[in-house]
């Protein structure tokens, strides 16, 4: 124990002396804000100040934009696919070199435990391979032959500025989840990161500027949403917008790049639904379940925060569920033990915590896990159970974020589907039963994005990621990306004297 103790403190030490107060990246030169502002950015587990960061506006991203434009129509779109492509690389395997040290930098600023950061940092370098290898087989057009008088054909080119706005739930895995396909496909990127998390999009500027990519290709603004992510959406120079957030964010984004008639891709709010029938492998329903909803601390857009579950099931299912929830691990997310840890700030607990006062008041029954005393000054929830829940509460219908799961019970098949329905949001759904038949049934009946049938979110890099109605509108992920980070243009060539009418031509 006490061995574990030192590494635990060395490490800490580690991460402590290497974060300094962080600067934008604008034409690949890290620099102060032009107005020199700064702001605190808060370690979750303590509520200290870890450092400050540089607070970015209208003029630091017109800088930034301006950058982004001239390398778009300088070296960046002059470049031959597979010398853009070598660099995409290179940003993967310098991630690779550096996931010891980024995943517990991201645990210290995000209070997200380290055993799972390890692994979303092994993803984030695999996005960049993905895109990679994906616009070297995929980025193809289409050829269309009109017998012999025409040849049509199309080609995909790039957008051109990507404004890349990314939430702090998981912050190095979502940033290259959105700058790899912009990169790969020919844009040049400006990121606004979520000034809760700036740490490791901070890494990422270090790492992109080691893999020596042009200047002005990849830039940084970190700052606050109504003043720098207001700016970056408004901008005229900014073709697109890819965005994951809260919802109603994102419906306020749209409005105010509509002027400049951007393309949107919106990944917003989620409230999915895991529907658990009573022939269900009872034992994987429940660790896919648990998995779900606590791990990444419940704040986690695809979570199943709401379980609807089978009658004939329902008190030994939640007996089961009690019993996981006593013994999940709560602890400081630097420890490879720890299962849950804090929450990412401190403004967020109190919502959370708001929306277990409200539980209360609408007549649930909380069950939650006991936590020690020592986690008093973090931003810790217990993993919590709302019981006696109808699908008519708010915290039934809102998305909470945290770790708290509503359950509820079902008759049969067809109110599962009414009340996973019953709601605004619709961007995962989860379905556990032995039928298969059955399984497709609901699955295609659910109205969301994504469905996964006996399976917990295992997430596949070529399949569309993205939701239905208020959940978001469009699609990433896989040769889908293409659709919106690249404009697609029809050549049409003729191939013989085809007629052309000869308006005003006078007759010999």
């Amino acid at each position: 124990m006490n061995s574990q103790l030192k590494d635990k403190q060395q490490l800490v030490q580690n991460i402590l002396s290497k974060v300094t107060n962080v600067k934008l990246y604008i034409n690949g030169a890290f620099v102060e804000a032009e107005s020199n502002q700064q702001f605190a950015n808060h370690n979750p587990f303590t509520n200290e100040t870890i450092n400050y960061v540089a607070e970015g506006a209208q003029a630091d991203i017109d800088k930034a934009v301006s950058a982004a434009r001239a390398a778009y129509k300088g070296e960046w779109g002059k470049l031959k696919v597979k010398e853009r492509l070598a660099y995409v690389n290179r940003i993967a395997d310098l991630i690779d070199e550096h996931i010891e040290e980024i995943a517990p930098l991201e645990s210290y600023d995000t209070g997200l435990p380290i055993s799972q950061t390890k692994k979303m940092v092994a993803r984030a370098a695999q996005n960049f391979r993905f895109y990679a290898e994906m616009v070297s087989a995929r980025l193809v057009g289409d050829a269309y032959q009109v017998d012999d008088e025409f040849l049509n054909y199309t080609i995909h080119k790039p957008v051109g500025v990507a404004g890349l706005i990314t939430p702090w739930n998981a912050p190095f895995m979502l940033e290259t989840w959105k700058v790899a396909p912009a990169l790969a496909t020919g844009n040049t990127v400006v990121l606004k990161p979520a000034e809760w998390s700036p740490l490791s999009a901070n890494r990422l500027a270090e790492i992109i500027d080691k893999a020596g990519l042009p200047d002005g290709v990849f830039n940084v603004v970190h700052g606050f949403g109504e003043s720098a992510g207001a700016a970056l959406v408004a901008h005229p120079d900014v073709e697109l917008i890819s965005f994951t957030g809260e919802t109603t964010t994102g419906s306020e984004i749209m409005k105010n790049g509509a002027d400049s008639l951007k393309r949107f891709s919106m990944e917003l709010g989620g409230k999915s639904p895991i529907i658990v029938f009573d022939d269900a492998d009872f034992e994987r329903a429940l660790d896919a379940c648990t998995w779900g909803i606590f791990s990444f601390n419940g704040e986690r857009c695809t979570a199943n925060s709401r379980l609807l579950l089978h009658e004939g099931i329902y008190d030994s299912f939640v007996k089961a569920l009690k019993n996981r929830v006593d013994n999940i691990v709560i602890g400081d997310p630097l420890d490879s033990d720890t299962q849950i840890g804090p929450l990412a700030h401190r403004v967020h607990y109190e919502r959370v915590k708001g929306y277990l006062d409200l539980a209360r008041e609408e007549g649930c029954e909380l069950y939650s896990s006991t936590m020690q005393d020592a986690y008093q000054d973090g931003n810790y929830i217990a993993p919590t159970l709302l019981l006696n829940v109808n699908n008519s509460m708010r915290v039934a219908q809102e998305e909470i974020f945290g770790p708290v799961l509503s359950v509820i019970p079902f008759k049969d098949e067809e109110e599962a589907v009414a009340l996973a329905n019953d709601i605004r949001y619709g961007l995962a759904g989860y379905v556990w039963t032995n039928d298969l038949k059955r399984g497709h049934r609901v699955a295609q009946a659910v109205d969301s994005g994504m469905l996964w049938i006996n399976a917990q979110n295992v997430r596949d890099l070529r399949t569309p990621f993205g939701g239905s109605k208020h959940s978001g509108i469009g699609r990433e992920g896989g040769y889908y990306a293409f659709e919106f980070f690249t404009e697609t243009q029809v050549i049409h060539v003729a191939l013989g004297d085809h007629s052309i009418p000869q308006f005003g031509k006078k007759g010999e």
